[in-house]
């Protein structure tokens, strides 16, 4: 339990983080939304630039059998590099934004 308290609070602070950069351009909201009791953790812009409407996903992590599994990245840094800083194991961190068979080529967990 407490590696998962653990797991959480670095999501949520690194998410919290990142929702401190407002786009440069348009009337763009950054929203963030943590999930804890299911363990989704994302952070969303959505607004308009001009006529074209904004809606996009820049982080989503989701927790799951004590693992944390990064569904989208949109950093340039790479939230597992982040997590990697905090001390928290390859063999805990899943890229799911890579196909299933691929996972064992990244040096991450597979599942």
């Amino acid at each position: 339990m407490e590696k998962l308290t653990k797991y959480r609070n670095y999501v949520k602070n690194i998410i919290t983080e990142y929702s401190q950069y407002k786009p440069s351009y348009g009337d763009i909201e950054v929203q963030v939304v943590f999930d804890e009791q299911r363990d989704h953790y994302q952070l969303l812009n959505v607004g308009w630039h001009g006529n074209r409407r904004v809606r996009g996903c820049v982080l989503q992590i989701d927790i799951k059998n004590e693992k944390i599994w990064i569904q989208h990245d949109g950093t340039e840094i790479g939230i597992a590099n982040e997590l990697l800083d905090l001390g928290v194991p390859k063999s805990d961190i899943i890229l799911a934004f890579h196909a299933p068979y691929k996972r064992k080529y990244t040096g991450f967990a597979v599942s």
